[in-house]
This record gives C-alpha cells, sequence and structure tokens, in this order.
C-alpha cells in the first residue's frame, strides 16, 4: 500500500542563505503514530509546514494521499489537520464559533454532531460559550487541537502539542491520539517530551541540522540500540576499579561507591554470573544490585550526537 504522506528529497534554504532542510525522504505509513524528534532548529516545523502548504520548498517533492501539495492544495489540505506550536486564536470569538468556522474553511458543511463530539472528547464541552481570552494556556490549546479535527482529517500533526500543558490533560491528549489512530487517522508528533513519544509512538524519525538520522519501528530500535546495565552498590567504597575486573570494562560511580556494568541483552551470554563472582573473589561486598534499560532519551542522545 502506497504511503499517506510521501516526502522525497525536499530542501529549503530561506532568503539569507539558511539551509534548514537537506534532501529530506520519508515515508509515513497511513495509521501509524510517527514521532519526529530532533532538537530546537533541527528543520521539525519546516518539514511539517512544507507539507501542510504553508512554507514553499526550494526543491524535491511532498505528496498526501498521493496529491501533489503544491498543484492539488485544496485536495491535500483538506486531508490534514494542523496543531502547530503558537498559541494563535481569536481572542474574543467563542470556542464553539472558532471550532465551528475551521471546519467550513475546509469545505466541509456544518456538522453540530461531530463539533460536539471534539469539544467533548478534549473537555471543552462546558467551555462551548466561552471566548478564546477568558481561557487558559492549557485550554487554547485544546482548541488549537479542536480547531485541527474539525473537519475529520485523516493526517494530523501535532507540533508540539502539549507544551505547557499539565500532566492530567496531557494523559486525556494521549488517550484522544490513540482513539484517533485506532479510528485510522495517521498522526505525525514533535515533542520534547521523549517519554511520550517512547509510550506512543510505532516509529520514531530523528532530524538534526536539516537531515533524517534515522527511521525506525520504535520497538527495534529500542532493541537494537538500547543497553541495559547492572548497577552494583558496593558496601565499602571503591578507589579505582581493580586491575582484575578490567575486562569488564567497568565504570566506577557515585564517589566509588557504585559500579556500572552495561551488557547487551540479546546476547548468548550477558557476563553477569561470571562478574558477580569476580567480584566476590576480589574481595568486594555487594549492598544491592538493580538493572536499568536505555530510554528512548539515551538513545535519541547518542544519534544526535553521533551524527554531529
Amino acid at each position: 500500500m502506497a504511503p499517506i504522506v510521501s516526502v522525497s528529497n525536499l530542501s529549503k534554504t530561506y532568503a539569507s542563505g539558511f539551509q534548514a532542510l537537506k534532501g529530506v525522504s520519508l515515508d509515513i505509513e497511513e495509521g501509524e503514530i510517527l514521532a519526529l524528534l530532533g532538537p530546537n532548529g533541527a528543520g521539525k516545523t519546516t518539514l511539517i509546514s512544507i507539507v501542510c502548504g504553508i512554507v514553499n520548498a526550494t526543491g524535491g517533492k511532498v505528496t498526501v494521499g498521493g496529491n501533489d501539495v503544491v498543484r492539488d492544495f485544496r485536495q491535500t489540505r483538506a486531508m490534514i489537520g494542523l496543531v502547530p506550536q503558537e498559541l494563535t486564536t481569536d481572542a474574543f470569538e467563542t470556542v464553539w464559533n472558532t471550532v465551528s468556522f475551521s471546519r467550513g474553511l475546509h469545505g466541509k458543511k456544518p456538522d453540530p454532531a461531530h463539533i460536539e463530539k471534539v469539544l467533548k472528547d478534549l473537555s471543552l464541552w462546558n467551555k462551548k460559550d466561552s471566548t478564546l481570552r477568558e481561557l487558559s494556556g492549557g485550554m487554547k490549546r485544546r482548541v488549537l487541537i479542536a480547531k485541527a479535527l474539525s473537519h475529520e482529517p485523516r493526517v494530523l500533526f501535532l507540533d508540539e502539542p502539549t507544551a505547557g500543558v499539565d500532566v492530567s490533560l496531557r494523559k486525556s491528549m494521549w488517550e484522544v491520539v490513540q482513539r484517533l489512530r485506532a479510528s485510522g487517522v495517521t498522526i505525525i508528533l514533535t515533542t520534547h517530551y521523549i517519554e511520550e513519544a517512547e509510550e506512543i509512538a510505532d516509529r520514531i524519525a530523528v532530524i538534526n541540522s536539516g537531515e533524517i538520522l534515522l527511521v525506525e519501528d520504535k520497538n527495534a530500535l529500542m532493541t537494537k540500540l538500547g543497553r541495559k546495565q547492572l548497577r552494583v552498590d558496593l558496601a565499602q567504597p571503591l578507589e579505582r576499579v581493580p586491575d582484575s575486573l578490567a575486562s569488564y570494562n567497568l565504570l566506577l560511580e557515585g564517589e566509588g561507591e557504585r559500579l556500572i556494568y552495561e551488557y547487551d541483552t540479546s546476547a548468548d551470554r550477558t557476563g553477569i554470573t561470571s562478574l558477580l563472582a569476580a567480584l566476590a573473589e576480589a574481595g568486594i561486598r555487594l549492598r544491592d544490585i538493580s538493572t536499568r534499560q536505555s530510554s528512548l532519551e539515551d538513545i535519541f542522545v547518542e544519534i544526535v550526537e553521533a551524527g554531529r
């Protein structure tokens, strides 16, 4: 099946000479959640803006649902919902009118039942008659999401949707995202809360300095690049790792009170049993043992650092 969004050799150079995108290619499958991760200035928002028809590319091609985003602007834009980073709303308009008007802008006939459902899903129903200037920052961000969903898009871009949003609202927003994915909506997410991407995404794309460094299934990425640590808390601190333990590449932490041993969970042997025996043979007494798996954030930092 053809990807619902296809980005091919996309480049963008601004009048200042700054090259925001450098030959980016990316296919996004229908019904998936793709987390687009990258540091500030990596090119995430520029990429999203080009796909949504807000910014013109310098070179390359983008299609949405098989339609070119430049030649078939109306068709592609009607398929896309965008939640931008900036809180851009009409302060004196009501929530209901704002969301209903957004649906009309995309050529959709009025559907009060759909608008009601969207507002209820986002816990905005009791605010439907409030003007936007009366709302908190978190509530205004919910309105942006409601506007993006008003015309029933097939592709939804969430550009830092939980920035400045409290924890309870963040959780309810991800529940809405999961329901949308279950209904067949494709979701592209950028976030600084990498633990959210780890929890919700199907695939991870990492972009830095205008280039895609990696696109991979999240679970495969965690398995391939994720490392596990054995953390050994010592009964007595060490000044240095004994020479007899050099082959284990141990790291001494916490003023000599902890040893860190990294191992590959997919290997035939982890080496833990022999390490514990070697510690006992060296007369090193243990206070506690625990393990820690590399997080997606650890992997992300490693990929970005390697790509610099």
